[in-house]
């Protein structure tokens, strides 16, 4: 497999269906999140927690905190001194393990209804988040390859692992919003190579059976750690900008990262893609 982006591995513009509200999530929507492997909710926070949580953001890139150290450039770009505030948030990518750097991003990561719902989902064990970042795709930002969130994890390949995506602008087709493959919870870990990341093969890609998950400010998205997802390049002069959030049951025994890759390592398995 070549590194060239095949045209098609986001080709399917059909919209997943969404639950209006973290208050219209009953039973229903927990066996569809277990047999669809995700459950898109269009107002999960209000607009003032999404337009704060921004601001905490913005303040972790700018450096307000001196402490914190997690923050990831796209490839080719990097911080400069002649660089206003603004230019230097389109160059970052990703923040990393934030949470104890911002009380209103704790918080937001600790907030009762969401717990309540992932817990649901989990057969009532408690979640405990094990993973924050903020993903942040400005106008050109790259692709995020077709991939399941297991392969990252050195958990037991039966747990349920709950991502969480937030939107806190609007995430649409033109800008990067998460394509994911229903029902492919079910069909196990698959091997990931390092190619453009790591990925499962582009030649397992949806071939236009994903759906796209557009999103207001305020939406999430929820999948399992199983379930196949990607997002393709930010063709828009938008930014799509969001937070994304892992929890586990708090009651899981940890695995090695040699069995982790037993599973999901291709190349350590002798794979080839």
């Amino acid at each position: 497999m070549t590194t060239a982006l095949p045209v098609d591995l986001y080709s399917n513009d059909q919209e997943a269906p969404t639950v209006p509200t973290l208050a219209a999530v009953g039973d229903a929507e927990v066996s569809w999140f277990h047999e669809q492997g995700y459950l898109a909710i269009r107002k999960v926070f209000d607009t003032h927690v999404i337009r704060e949580s921004l601001a905490a953001v913005n303040r972790l890139i700018d450096g307000e905190n001196a402490e914190f150290r997690g923050v990831s450039f796209e490839p080719g770009t990097g911080p400069s001194d002649d660089l206003s505030p603004a230019q230097r948030r389109l160059r970052v990518r990703k923040l990393m393990n934030f949470v104890d750097y911002d009380e209103c991003l704790q918080a937001l990561s600790a907030d009762v209804a969401l717990l309540d719902i992932i817990s649901r989902l989990m057969h009532g064990e408690r979640p405990e988040l094990f993973q924050d970042m903020a993903l942040l795709k400005g106008p050109g930002g790259r692709e995020k390859p077709w991939h399941q969130d297991m392969a990252y994890f050195n958990v037991p390949i039966d747990t349920t692992v709950v991502g969480v995506w937030i939107a806190l602008d609007e995430a649409t087709t033109a800008n990067g919003a998460l394509h994911v493959l229903p029902r492919s919870n079910h069909h196990g870990p698959r091997e990931h190579f390092k190619r453009r990341d790591w990925q499962i093969c582009d030649s397992e890609a949806p071939n236009g059976n994903d759906v796209v998950v557009p999103l207001p400010p305020g939406g999430a998205l929820l999948w399992h750690g199983l379930t196949h997802h990607g997002s393709p390049q930010n063709d828009s002069t938008a930014q799509r900008r969001a937070l994304q959030f892992h929890y586990r049951p708090d009651s899981v025994q940890l695995t090695t990262t040699e069995q982790r890759m037993q599973h999901y390592g291709g190349e350590v398995r002798g794979a080839e893609c």
